[in-house]
């Protein structure tokens, strides 16, 4: 009797709050990249090698990992809601965000807290005797302190996670899910390209460089957040109040509940899914920048041309805006003429964009071209999932295609070092398909869990998985750090790593990914668990 009133039946209030969600991981994206572009410089200026880098991005994960942060989050979620645990994420995430910031800035080198950081936190009890610890001896102050603000970002950035899936589900189960949970991630992983085109802006503004000028724009990105969150909480609350919904609190959450998630084989497998996918994307994302540095070959752009000032940035950016405003209409318009005509400008948009990127010979530009397709194809992948279902079938494409990406850096982009368009060219295609290749996970693993589990313990599902999901983003940064430095002795220029281990170490996560991808579509067609099935039913 209540439906027509409702904001989730208004299409508008629907979009209006998956727009201020993903606004908010827009941000948060932006912030847990933000020293990727720029691991040069951290070496240069702060002295981190390779396994410091990664040990310090491997630390995102780490409280949600081994002190079950993420379990607690998806039962403060059930029990308190999505409005209280989105605003909570968002102050949590601000909170780390200072504590890094503080971490690289200037006023941090030679002070007395330095010097404590320097000869403590070498030996971690237990942490260390697992080969788990955060720390070792020899790490730098600024990298300990930058892990510690990294970590309690990271708690908040996955309840934010987990509380966004939870709240898409809210507003639009039984509508365009997969199409809303697809958008969303294609919004929020603009904030990748966002982050590689700005921190190192940032970073050598003036011709200075400060690379706690990249984290301090981070940090204002983040208070944005919270706003967006804060905004979301009325419009959440309002719904309550007009469906009569308490949020579970009248139905509470139990331990004996994850027994029941934990029994289903369904659930392993998406989980499973979801850790080999997500760690061979995420972790690749913090050395992308610097395994193409490694890889093409620049030239020095002349200091006084365009495309070595500061306008070329904020021109690339819009351009960038233009691509994905375009591509992403193009999906929703139902005239015909205006809807290739946007097609057309976002292809132009495109190339364009790739051109800047080439003529500015950077690699952090030329790896901003990450999410760009994604952006095009999600919402189609969505719709297609919301009509006619083929989510496991998807699946699999993506790890297909996860594959070729990771072994085409591995051996056919160092093939054509020295060939400065060519290299560059091979780079372009194959960051796009990667970055289409990850659309297809969002589109079809997310809207696959309410499949799976109970409305009333689907914050704790999405939680168990981003927790063994996390498990792969705190081991495979770390991994990677160490592996360049076992396979590179001696190296000592940040552009001369041979990156082929690694990248051959994320190709296997992505072929283990598509024998769990055809095992989860035999499951599912034996036990019927649906996720071959279209979300909206007609």
């Amino acid at each position: 009797m209540n439906q027509q009133t409702t904001l989730r039946d208004s299409a508008a209030m629907r979009w209006t709050a998956l727009l201020l969600l993903a606004l908010a991981m827009f941000c948060a994206y932006i912030f847990m990249d933000i020293l990727s572009p720029i691991k040069d410089l951290m070496l240069e200026t702060r002295g981190w090698d390779s396994t410091a880098f990664g040990t310090m991005q491997g630390s995102e994960t780490f409280l949600n990992v081994f002190v079950f942060f993420l379990i607690f989050a998806g039962i403060i979620l059930d029990k308190m809601g999505v409005r209280f645990t989105a605003v909570l994420s968002g102050a949590v995430m601000l909170v780390g965000a200072l504590i890094k910031w503080y971490a690289v800035a200037e006023s941090f080198m030679g002070s007395s807290l330095e010097a404590w950081f320097t000869n403590n936190l070498n030996y971690i009890p237990v942490f260390d005797e697992l080969g788990v610890s955060p720390f070792y001896q020899g790490m730098p102050a600024s990298a300990k302190v930058a892990a510690i603000g990294f970590m309690i970002f990271g708690c908040g950035a996955e309840m934010a996670g987990i509380t966004v899936s939870r709240g898409i589900v809210k507003w639009f189960k039984g509508r365009e899910m997969a199409l809303a949970m697809g958008s969303e991630m294609a919004l929020a992983r603009l904030g990748v390209a966002t982050c590689m085109i700005f921190s190192p802006f940032f970073a050598r503004l003036g011709g200075q460089v400060s690379v706690s000028r990249s984290v301090a724009f981070g940090v204002v990105l983040l208070c944005i957040a919270l706003m967006m969150f804060v905004v979301y909480f009325f419009m959440d609350r309002k719904l309550d109040a007009q469906t009569g919904e308490a949020e579970e609190k009248d139905d509470p959450f139990k331990v004996s509940d994850i027994g029941k998630i934990l029994s289903d084989s369904g659930f392993w497998i998406v989980a499973l899914l979801c850790v080999l996918y997500y760690s061979a994307i995420f972790p690749f994302q913090k050395y992308a920048v610097n395994m193409l540095q490694c890889n093409l070959t620049f030239t020095e752009v002349d200091p006084d041309s365009f495309w070595a000032g500061t306008t070329v940035t904020i021109v690339q950016y819009l351009i960038m805006l233009v691509v994905a405003a375009t591509a992403f209409a193009f999906n929703f318009l139902k005239n015909k003429s205006l809807k290739y005509t946007m097609l057309c400008i976002s292809i132009v948009a495109l190339v364009t964009f790739c051109y800047m990127g080439y003529m500015r010979q950077s690699a952090e530009t030329v790896f901003a071209v990450f999410p760009l397709l994604a952006v095009g194809i999600t919402p189609i992948l969505g719709n297609y999932l919301d009509h006619h279902g083929k989510g496991a079938t998807m699946l699999v494409l993506g790890s297909l295609l996860l594959i070729g990406c990771h072994l085409t850096f591995a051996f056919i982009l160092p093939a054509f070092k020295g060939n400065a368009v060519g290299g560059v060219v091979i780079a372009y295609l194959t960051i796009l398909v990667l970055g289409a290749s990850f659309s297809l996970v969002p589109a079809s693993l997310w809207p696959s869990v309410p499949k799976l589990v109970d409305a009333k313990i689907i914050g704790s599902a999405y939680a168990l998985i981003f927790w063994i999901q996390n498990i792969g983003l705190w081991l495979f940064p770390l991994l990677i750090g160490k592996v360049l430095d076992k396979t590179n002795p001696g190296v000592t220029d940040p552009t001369q790593y041979n990156y082929t281990a690694p990248l051959v170490m994320l190709a296997c996560l992505g072929l283990a990914a598509l024998v769990l991808g055809l095992i989860l579509k035999v499951v599912d067609r034996k036990k019927g668990l649906g996720l071959e099935e279209p979300n909206i039913k007609k």
